[in-house]
């Protein structure tokens, strides 16, 4: 084999390589901000679903008002769980924080039966909650309804922020990788701007010269998606292994879905920047060729 030629297959060869990696590591970085956007969604939605509702109830509320409370909550459509503390259960867990039996001390329980509440997430928020709170302290056996307003609020601040922050920097990230990705494929393809020309003076059609190009840009995509995949799933392994709790918020349908998007994504852009790259060529004359 010429020298010449097996310099042009490795430079060739050497093209595709960079071009490989150049998608794989645009789709690693957006792989990467979506993985951060879903687990900071998935923290924010188990933090709000967290935050407990305490339906303060008089001791000497009949059996029946107790039991229609109850209903009335479960009914709800923004109760996730509810759960109802007699007096002697509170008593108890008081007795294992404090480490001392303090009913001996007062001679009497001076806790009242409750109901813990927790909220859906999609619900957490100060106007819902609110208006739930309003609907159960019409009961005649609520004395007091209790949660944490201020923590609600600073919920749903941060997650807006967080997430507008997010999207922000995704958006930008993908025009810088468009960018990124098209000048990489029209560098690769420059090398052979003359044989696509030299193709069409002999009569090739537009199509039976692009579609090489193309069938090779769609091998591009899929092994660039399938390289951020696998890069994305070893930083994800390493996370998971440094902080297990992640591990209890994963939704493996969600990131199988992104893990198909990034490939798609990968093809789509491989796909059209090396379209555009071929056309340019097409369209130049064959003096603005050198």
């Amino acid at each position: 084999m010429a020298p010449e030629n097996k310099l042009v297959r490795k430079t060739q060869r050497t093209s595709q390589v960079s071009t490989v990696l150049s998608i794989s590591l645009v789709l690693f970085m957006l792989g990467l901000l979506g993985v951060l956007l879903f687990h900071a969604n998935r923290v924010g939605n188990y933090v709000k679903e967290n935050i407990e509702l305490n339906v303060m109830i008089y001791p000497d509320a009949d059996t029946s008002e107790v039991q229609s409370l109850f209903n009335r909550i479960n009914g709800s459509p923004i109760v996730k769980a509810s759960k109802i503390i007699s007096s002697q259960e509170a008593a108890d867990e008081l007795k294992k924080d404090l480490g001392e039996d303090f009913i001996s001390f007062l001679g009497y329980n001076p806790l009242n039966p409750s109901v813990d509440i927790r909220i859906k997430a999609e619900f957490a928020d100060t106007v819902t909650i609110n208006r739930f709170i309003e609907m159960l302290s019409s009961g005649k056996a609520v004395s007091q309804i209790n949660y944490q307003a201020s923590l609600v609020q600073e919920i749903s601040k941060n997650m807006r922020t967080l997430t507008l922050i997010l999207l922000g920097f995704s958006g930008l990230l993908f025009i810088i990788s468009v960018a990124l990705i098209n000048n990489t494929i029209r560098l690769s393809l420059y090398a052979k701007r003359l044989l696509i020309k030299s193709m069409l003076l002999v009569g090739a059609t537009k199509g039976f010269i692009r579609w090489p190009f193309l069938s090779r840009s769609l091998f591009n995509g899929i092994a660039g998606g399938i390289i951020s995949i696998l890069l994305l799933c070893a930083v994800m392994y390493v996370v998971i292994r440094k902080l297990p709790e992640l591990s209890m918020i994963q939704d493996y349908k969600v990131l199988g879905v992104l893990a198909a998007g990034m490939i798609v994504t990968g093809i789509l852009l491989s796909l059209l920047c090396t379209l555009f790259a071929v056309n340019k060529y097409l369209r130049l004359r064959s003096e603005e060729l050198y």
